[in-house]
């Protein structure tokens, strides 16, 4: 195809099937040519963009084969994704690449095939349009859409937010001014986990002898490094 570049083989951004957020290489009167990290770019055809992109941009798009069996491109991302999920059911791991921020939180494809939605409120860290992260089902609706969130279900919740504290507490010194008494924001700002969470995950280090709580906050007991699995 004209407008593509020769590149030495290297690991490939993305592959056929794939949901990804890509770099624009070049525009010609074919289309718009976007680096996937094979050899050579991928095609995105007029036909297939939803606005004209431009050199240096990025763009999400979903990889697929034409009739003629060759990868294209396609920013119609409706034609390929779909509103109900089957075969998913919460707390179940799946792969998630942010489609957009919206109001409510971040719009997100989820293992290439559905759309899901994960509230704010689950988002434990900021996202960006395009990043790829590990998720979780947290609810399968009605209709089958997907609520999402990127925090495990039951005791591997409690593990991931427990990191996150000891992590928080070895980079401010050992010492985090939050405790039961603290305003659900400041936790939110401070750790990206709701109150709940943060009071569940600091008993359960409190029992396991890797924090102290005090009056206004909690300390690292010393030695302490992560979460020892067998505990």
């Amino acid at each position: 195809m004209g407008g593509q570049r020769e590149r030495q083989p290297r690991a490939p951004k993305t592959q056929v099937g794939e949901v990804a957020y890509l770099e624009v290489v070049t525009v010609n009167e074919t289309g718009a040519f976007l680096d996937w990290g094979h050899p050579s770019d991928v095609l995105l055809p007029f036909g297939e963009q939803r606005f004209r992109p431009t050199p240096g941009k990025r763009v999400l798009v979903r990889l697929y084969e034409d009739q003629q069996g060759r990868p294209v491109a396609s920013q119609k991302l409706d034609r390929f994704i779909q509103d109900e999920a089957t075969g998913l059911a919460p707390g179940d791991e799946v792969t998630l690449v942010i489609a957009d921020v919206t109001d409510l939180g971040y719009k997100a494809v989820v293992d290439h095939r559905y759309w899901g939605l994960l509230y704010r409120d689950d988002a434990t860290r900021p996202l960006r349009r395009g990043q790829r992260a590990k998720g979780y089902v947290k609810r399968v609706r009605n209709d089958g859409r997907l609520d999402l969130s990127l925090l495990p279900p039951g005791p591997a919740r409690l593990d991931v937010v427990g990191e996150q504290v000891l992590k928080a507490l070895r980079e401010s010194g050992g010492y985090l001014p939050l405790s039961d008494n603290s305003e659900a924001s400041e936790i939110k700002t401070r750790l990206g986990v709701s109150k709940n969470a943060f009071k569940q995950a600091i008993g359960r280090l409190y029992k396991q002898r890797r924090i102290v709580i005090e009056a206004h906050g909690i300390r690292l007991v010393p030695g302490v490094t992560s979460l020892d699995p067998q505990a």
